[in-house]
């Protein structure tokens, strides 16, 4: 009878956090009734304190401040490999480095998550939607780290010494995630990010751009294009312009410089730093940092402006390190541009366009390449008539990505290969969501 008892408490405990009913996610439980609702029973229960006051709000806030402290220390540990005098691989280093970055990238989500939850056991739905984003993101970047060590340093000490603490970490950060997911978000989500992307665009389809009425005549009188002709309902703010041209007519000769004349973590009411890329192909690769925030690239159309270069896994880059363009920067917009990776098919991975930017928008423009060329590593990404060419998984990553009137191309594979439009992980506490409303076609030239 007891134990039929007991069964039915956790029941009700497990339903009450499942179907997210606040009155009764504040009732204090036990370690073991809220662990057995995450994807490591076990593991949480040997880290959350075993404190039977504690609501699911109170081992939530637990769990993530100790996801900090384990981020900083696998942080410490990445840079300490890379203060070596020698004797590390180049791979080895690049994987390193993107570790670094990702791990920075990390402990930046989970103070942000620790500042949202601290003192409050409700969030907004917004709140929580982003909250539920940034966690979600955590474990991606945790996981590409971990891939890209695993890839460059078989059989090492640093594998060796990476490898336990790396899986605890793994294990920790959804052990996080699902106990936030219980707490704080809603069963119900209305999609409020895919609601934003889209009120970019005029009824007629074309993204809506507000300037100053100086920067529209620069704007028409280097491109000769009618995008702007709907200010009337525009929702995209541009507050400065630059222009880049190749023959020195510019401000700029080379994108990169104009992104890093941009100014640094620009608030949401400032409007956008656009930086307008005249025709002509720019052997580049561009990086995107997240502290430029609200920056658009402009260009002439697809094949006029062309962002071109060529890193692979074959020649000693990694996965993630070998984007063309790569992009951090939250409300990242880019239109009429073509960004491509020539390694080819026989180079294994090789991406063109890795996209790590919250809540970014890509209107027309053409992803090419072969193995890997469209990375939507994490977060919110939105693409709209654009054109995606490739081989093999070349549409690849675990963000919440809508394409919407896309083209995509499939491209003729080495022997021995066949055509993969797409891969990616589920998790059933992450955000994911993949949806295409595009036009396939079978592009049998190389």
């Amino acid at each position: 009878m007891a134990s039929m008892h007991s069964t039915i408490c956790f029941l009700s405990l497990f339903l009450a956090l499942h179907f997210f009913s606040p009155s009764l996610a504040k009732i204090s439980s036990s370690p073991d009734a809220v662990c057995n609702s995450t994807p490591y029973p076990f593991f949480c229960q040997s880290m959350l304190p075993n404190n039977q006051s504690s609501t699911i709000y109170d081992y939530t806030r637990f769990s993530i401040r100790h996801s900090l402290e384990t981020t900083s220390n696998f942080l410490s540990l990445v840079n300490s490999y890379l203060t070596l005098p020698n004797g590390l691989s180049q791979p080895t280093i690049r994987a390193l480095k993107d570790c670094q970055s990702l791990l920075g990238l990390n402990m930046d989500f989970l103070s942000t998550t620790i500042q949202s939850i601290d003192s409050t056991d409700t969030l907004q739905s917004s709140q929580a939607d982003d909250t539920h984003t940034l966690l979600s993101a955590i474990i991606t970047n945790h996981q590409t780290c971990s891939d890209g060590l695993q890839a460059t340093t078989p059989s090492s000490s640093i594998q060796n010494n990476f490898l336990s603490p790396f899986d605890n970490g793994n294990k920790l950060y959804s052990v996080s995630l699902a106990l936030f997911k219980y707490g704080y978000v809603p069963k119900t989500r209305k999609g409020r990010w895919l609601a934003e992307r889209e009120s970019m665009f005029s009824k007629n389809g074309h993204l809506g751009l507000k300037m100053s009425s100086q920067h529209r005549k620069v704007y028409e009188s280097v491109s000769g294009r009618k995008l702007l002709q709907t200010s009337g309902g525009g929702q995209v703010k541009v507050n400065i312009m630059v222009i880049v041209n190749k023959d020195g007519s510019g401000n700029f000769t080379t994108i990169s410089d104009a992104v890093a004349a941009a100014p640094n973590n620009t608030a949401a009411n400032t409007g956008y730093f656009m930086i307008y890329v005249v025709g002509g192909v720019y052997e580049e690769y561009v990086s995107i940092a997240k502290n430029k925030q609200y920056l658009m690239i402009v260009g002439d159309g697809i094949n006029k402006t062309i962002i071109t270069g060529n890193h692979s896994v074959a020649d000693g880059w990694t996965t993630y390190s070998s984007a063309t363009v790569a992009v951090v920067g939250p409300r990242f917009v880019a239109i009429n541009i073509t960004i491509r990776n020539t390694a080819g098919a026989i180079k294994q991975q090789a991406v063109a366009l890795r996209n790590d930017a919250d809540l970014s928008t890509f209107y027309k423009c053409s992803f090419e390449g072969y193995q890997d060329t469209l990375y939507t590593h994490s977060l919110r990404q939105f693409y709209r008539e654009c054109d995606i060419y490739g081989t093999v998984d070349f549409i690849f990553g675990n963000a919440a990505v809508v394409f919407q009137n896309c083209n995509v191309y499939p491209r003729l594979p080495i022997l021995g290969q066949f055509n993969t439009i797409t891969a990616a992980r589920k998790d059933r506490y992450k955000p994911e969501y993949r949806y295409f409303n595009t036009e396939l076609y079978h592009y049998s030239c190389p």
